[in-house]
């Protein structure tokens, strides 16, 4: 008898609570993250989220791995990136410390993990991703950067956690938009994308409006 095939698209309770968790992944960004998610889980090694929110894709990168039988791991220090600062077209003021006066959304993120049923599939690591990415010796099946939007931020999640992608994992990066009309939402992603590419470590194997796929193919990165 045949193995049974891990799927490629999630339940519909796993869709309506990402469609109900705060967050700005559009629905069918979802489910190509949640496609490659479901591909990358079978090396049986973690599956690595860079810049958690309120952990609207971390349920669909939770669900995949609970089919596989592996964790998924989410990195953010849960004070919101540049465009989500007060001011700005992205700030969200429900998810202010009234306390401390700055972004917490830790909280909503632990409520969209228990709403989803999914707690105990996720390790959070609450703290900046290359302080993180710099202790981190375990291989990892993907790496799904999702961050901060400047060069820097963005530059620094590749670098961290790229060279962690175990042979055949895959990169998938978000906000990727070629247009310098958008420097302010994907330029940074944009840069990291080629790169990438670039280094001969990668191939790309699928494109979905800003998503990119990539599989570790080289040891340069």
């Amino acid at each position: 008898m045949p193995a049974p095939t891990a799927p490629t698209a999630p339940q519909p309770e796993i869709l309506a609570a990402f469609e109900a968790a705060k967050g700005f992944m559009p629905v069918d960004e979802g489910l190509a993250l949640y496609a490659a998610a479901a591909t990358a889980a079978a090396l049986g090694l973690p599956l690595v989220e860079v810049g958690t929110y309120c952990g609207r894709s971390t349920i669909l990168l939770a669900d995949a791995a609970r089919a596989a039988g592996v964790m998924a791991v989410t990195v953010d220090h849960h004070r919101g990136s540049e465009e989500q600062q007060p001011g700005w077209d992205y700030h969200d003021p429900t998810v202010v410390d009234p306390e401390v006066g700055r972004m917490d959304t830790l909280p909503a993120f632990r409520r969209t993990l228990h709403a989803a049923g999914l707690e105990e599939q996720v390790i959070a690591l609450v703290g900046r991703s290359p302080q993180v990415a710099a202790i981190w010796r375990t291989p990892v099946g993907l790496v799904f950067i999702d961050g901060g939007h400047t060069d820097e931020h963005a530059t620094a999640d590749y670098e961290g956690w790229a060279p962690h992608l175990a042979p055949g994992g895959l990169l998938v990066i978000h906000d990727v938009f070629p247009d310098p009309v958008d420097e302010w939402t994907g330029q940074a992603p944009y840069r990291i994308y080629r790169r990438a590419l670039e280094s001969g470590a990668f191939t790309e194997i699928s494109a979905h409006r800003s998503l990119r796929v990539l599989r570790r193919t080289g040891a340069g990165i």
